[in-house]
């Protein structure tokens, strides 16, 4: 009867032992692999150049904010630069970062996009560029639109195509003010691109899309709560508004066999040349309207801004402009002979460039520690050991031969406004012949006086605070005057 009765008792023991056991096991288990995990973080961590961790949980994220949204993003970096050395290490954003202001790594990293780095950016800009957005995607689909995109914009379509296309646009937008108009120029600018881009002629479409287009940016670096109120919603509300809008040009379109619906505009061309699905067109249009944007429109801006204040300048670039138009005559577009005897121009589209550069900085992702790789460009842009006054506006300094080898915008390591390896812009030949095409038209057609103090700032992206505000007045009307 004991034994009956010590059977069930013993296997109860065992069964509890034995889970004791497999808890105790797995305990251990578990803070072998946190030990392990803990052990390669600080390896990585030792792997790191040196650098400072900042604040808890926040790092140095608001000294990098600070300095971003400023006249002068560099500002951090350089502070940093001055204790730890070119190539640094911070935390930013809750994550490891390594950060670098030396032209020699940053161009590294550039190069070996898809081997060593992939590109790394927020979730709001991810949902809003779109899942087939070139800005974003990876591997053998970057490699696909990004060679639609060069397709599209090779020399020979800037020569044939393009060329009269922009004079249009700009002829059709640019003279139209009246003497002591006040306009905001950087909204001037997005319609132009937004003409360029789409075709639309329509000056409320064009106004419409444009102020779409800016809800659109706003979103771009802003936290990704899709609730009414949140700048992140009201962003993408507007990319559902402009995918519509693109989806019914595409419609009319081809519905018209290329017919004014589209007109000469890049979306036209991508329809009539390129075998896309629609939904990939209208996320291709986004990416080229924010990447025109950030690119094109707001060096436009920028060279207006530094010309204001840089009169020397302002009277060369006239001068040069002036004589291409006495050759050409009054009413003849420019030919591409014409574009290319700008040398002054190209300074100043060089130096605005170097001084307001757009890309200031990249995110990458190391693909194997993980961490941020952040190549900062506007550090060696910006830099008084590569450039002499370098904070300067100086487009005098591009005439220099000392300085002929850095302009070389494709390859040099101490001048990238376009990035570099695989994802170098595009566009970058179609930006430079838009920037010079609306400075003629514009420097040539007007004088203008700034009615507001202004002042850069580059988050969430680069602009001039106040819009740039002017007071037009006609040139061929030398006696009127702003008021």
């Amino acid at each position: 009867m004991r034994e009956n009765l010590s059977e069930p008792w013993l296997f109860t023991v065992m069964v509890v032992v034995l889970l004791v056991t497999v808890m105790f096991v797995k305990l251990v288990q578990s803070k072998f692999k946190e030990e392990i995990s803990s052990r390669r973080r600080r390896r990585r961590r030792r792997r790191l150049p040196p650098g400072r961790r900042g604040w808890p949980l926040i790092g140095d994220s608001i000294n990098w904010y600070n300095a971003v949204a400023s006249s002068h993003p560099p500002q951090y970096v350089e502070e940093m630069v001055q204790r730890y050395g070119k190539i640094f290490s911070c935390s930013l954003f809750g994550k490891w970062a390594v950060v670098s202001a030396d032209p020699s790594f940053n161009r590294f990293v550039m190069q070996n996009e898809g081997k060593l780095f992939r590109s790394s950016y927020p979730k709001s800009f991810r949902d809003l560029v779109g899942k087939n957005g070139v800005i974003t995607v990876q591997g053998e689909q970057q490699r696909k639109l990004h060679g639609i995109a060069s397709n599209m914009m090779r020399l020979e379509k800037l020569k044939f195509h393009f060329l009269n296309d922009i004079q249009k646009v700009m002829l059709q937008t640019l003279t139209n003010f009246n003497n002591n108009q006040v306009i905001l120029l950087q909204d001037v600018a997005i319609n132009l691109m937004v003409n360029q881009l789409l075709g639309v002629s329509s000056e409320s479409q064009i106004n419409e899309m444009a102020q779409l287009f800016s809800d659109f940016v706003d979103g771009c670096l802003s936290l990704p709560i899709n609730v009414s109120g949140f700048t992140y919603h009201t962003a993408m509300k507007a990319r559902e508004k402009i995918i519509s809008k693109i989806n019914k040009t595409i419609e009319l379109h081809r519905q018209e066999e290329g017919g004014p619906a589209v007109g000469n505009g890049v979306l036209g061309r991508l329809v009539e040349e390129e075998s896309l699905p629609d939904e990939a067109i209208a996320d291709f249009i986004i990416n080229l309207l924010f990447a025109g944007n950030e690119t094109t429109t707001k060096t436009m801006l920028f060279a207006v801004y530094f010309l204001t204040h840089c009169p020397k300048a302002l009277t060369q670039l006239l001068d040069e402009q002036e004589s291409l138009k006495s050759n050409c005559g009054e009413e003849e577009m420019l030919t591409w002979q014409d574009y290319k005897a700008m040398p002054f121009t190209q300074c100043v589209i060089d130096e605005t460039l170097r001084l307001g550069g757009i890309a200031i900085w990249l995110m990458r992702e190391a693909k194997e520690e993980g961490c941020f790789v952040v190549p900062f460009l506007s550090a060696v842009h910006l830099d008084e050991n590569v450039y002499k006054g370098a904070l300067d506006f100086n487009p005098w300094r591009w005439m220099d031969p000392e300085n002929e080898e850095k302009r070389n915008w494709r390859s040099s390591p101490f001048y990238a406004p376009f990035g570099g390896g695989a994802r170098f812009c595009p566009g970058a030949e179609l930006a430079r012949l838009q920037i010079a095409l609306f400075l003629r038209y514009f420097v040539t057609t007007y004088r203008w006086r700034q009615v507001k103090e202004d002042r850069m700032s580059f988050f969430p992206s680069a602009r001039l605070v106040n819009g740039f505000e002017i007071c037009l007045t006609r040139r061929h009307d030398p006696d009127e005057e702003c008021k």
